[in-house]
């Protein structure tokens, strides 16, 4: 049913004071609005299907909203704004305009497309279904790389202790002997050194390596180029290649299942898919569909898609069905994908317990040969 905008005057009073300003709209100061995370803008999808379900008006249901959680929370703060502009008079898919940071392009285009076609709660619950399973696929990477991560930080304080606590102790040792030392045992010795010495250092220019990175990668040409690599590194480019292309299949069809056109569906998957290099594949493509249905041809001739899926989605577009072969692209890539985080976490441990093994073992060796000669020393 289509969501009503008109609201009580009422609704628009006892409201509270403005945050801090940050932009100016039309000559009139505007708050500096937060940020929803992902999980908090798929709860407050679900609970205004809900409100609205139940009978409230927009307005209504967005001023229930902006009264739930803390004072200050960002839900509260967005949920006030939208109402305010509800009842001034803007649509909600205007409204949600206002917070580029909180609700995608894909966000704002089905509300539109929800509002002409007069079936809001439909699209919010769809909507709810595409965040549902965003963070579905986002877990699971997640979970996939919790444990190594946690196996290689606890790996890295291992060694960096060894190195500035116990390495230092057995030199006092080895020089009361005056003994030579082994070459393992020199090298163990040299990097305790370095480590102590320089230590601060090192960790000041891994800090600013990281903080040039960052800012490097957040450019467009870095971009690209960091998200190439996530395309072409061992292990993982089956996880990042296969989640972009589900991801990608599922947006376009919940954007083309809801009245949304096949040029601005390519443009808003385009923004939203998370992967440089395929986004400009899809802006290439885009140019290139002429007729505004057909879009199999374009993606196939920019080499960045596998041959299955352009196949799959050609064969939608012949029999006139291009969401049922939207949803079976979407559902094969999010299983291959599930097979390659199984594959990937499989590979990942032993390869992480082998290497700590290794620098833990040539720890213990050094120390040990070092040992053996002062015992033959001794003798």
């Amino acid at each position: 049913m289509a969501a009503k905008t008109t609201d009580n005057a009422s609704a628009a009073k006892a409201r509270p004071a403005a945050k801090p300003v940050a932009r100016r709209r039309g000559g009139r100061a505007e708050p500096k609005m937060p940020q929803m995370k992902e999980v908090e803008v798929l709860l407050f999808t679900s609970e205004l299907a809900d409100l609205l379900e139940a009978g409230m008006t927009l307005g209504q249901a967005l001023g229930c909203l902006a009264n739930q959680g803390e004072e200050n929370s960002a839900q509260r703060i967005i949920c006030r704004d939208l109402r305010d502009r509800i009842v001034n008079g803007e649509s909600f898919s205007d409204a949600v305009v206002h917070h580029p940071k909180t609700f995608q392009p894909l966000y704002g285009n089905m509300i539109r497309a929800g509002e002409s076609s007069g079936a809001m709660i439909e699209v919010l619950r769809r909507l709810v279904d595409h965040y549902e399973r965003n963070d579905n696929m986002k877990g699971k990477i997640k979970s996939a790389l919790s444990y190594p991560c946690v196996v290689l930080c606890f790996g890295v304080l291992a060694v960096i202790a060894a190195l500035v606590w116990i390495i230092p102790q057995f030199q006092k040792v080895f020089d009361s002997m005056g003994a030579a030392l082994p070459l393992p045992t020199r090298i163990l010795i040299g990097m305790s050194h370095a480590f102590i010495s320089y230590g601060w250092f090192m960790a000041a220019g891994v800090v600013a390596l990281v903080i040039w990175f960052r800012k490097w990668a957040a450019s467009p040409a870095g971009r690209l180029k960091v998200d190439g690599w996530k395309l072409k590194a061992p292990l993982i480019k089956g996880i990042v290649a296969n989640g972009v292309y589900a991801s990608l299949a599922f947006t376009l069809k919940t954007l083309l299942s809801n009245g949304v056109n096949v040029l601005n569906a390519l443009k808003i998957v385009e923004q939203t898919c998370g992967n440089a290099v395929i986004g400009s594949a899809l802006a290439n493509a885009r140019k290139r569909v002429t007729d505004g249905t057909t879009i199999s041809g374009p993606l196939a001739a920019s080499g960045a898609f596998p041959r299955m899926m352009t196949d799959m989605l050609a064969v939608g577009e012949q029999a006139g069905d291009m969401v049922s072969s939207l949803e079976n692209i979407g559902k094969r890539y999010q299983k291959d994908m599930d097979r390659n985080i199984t594959a990937f976490t499989n590979a990942l441990e032993p390869i992480l317990i082998v290497a700590i093994a290794g620098v833990v073992g040539f720890v213990a060796v050094a120390i040990l040969m070092a040992v053996f000669n002062m015992s033959k020393a001794i003798g």
